[in-house]
């Protein structure tokens, strides 16, 4: 049988993992919300400015930026650090945590 000293650092690592992810992911998703409006104003903004005149968007180099933007992200592959390895009760909590503040943000 496990005794209280060895499973309540568990627990403990759980529950704080679990409560920062929550807060976490609720303020990404709000953070991400107000910097989508900023980025569709300002893009709404050059599509008028062009529109009128007042400046000429090069679509080919807009998209050839974009292109090696993808490329570099899809690239870079993902690496599982060994912290996250010795950290797994909270990581994981942290994870869930983080999914369901993004979920009700």
């Amino acid at each position: 049988m496990l005794s209280l000293e060895v499973v309540s650092p568990f627990i403990v690592q759980l529950g704080f993992g679990g409560v920062a992810g929550f807060i976490v992911g609720y303020a990404l998703k709000k953070l991400l919300k107000v910097l989508l409006v900023f980025l569709g104003l300002a893009f709404m903004a050059l599509l008028y400015l062009s529109y009128v005149g007042f400046i000429t968007i090069n679509y080919d180099r807009v998209s050839a930026a974009f292109q090696d933007l993808f490329k570099k992200i899809a690239g870079g592959g993902l690496t599982f650090p060994t912290v996250l390895a010795a950290n797994i009760p909270f990581f994981g909590s942290f994870i869930v945590g983080l999914g369901l503040g993004f979920k009700f943000g």
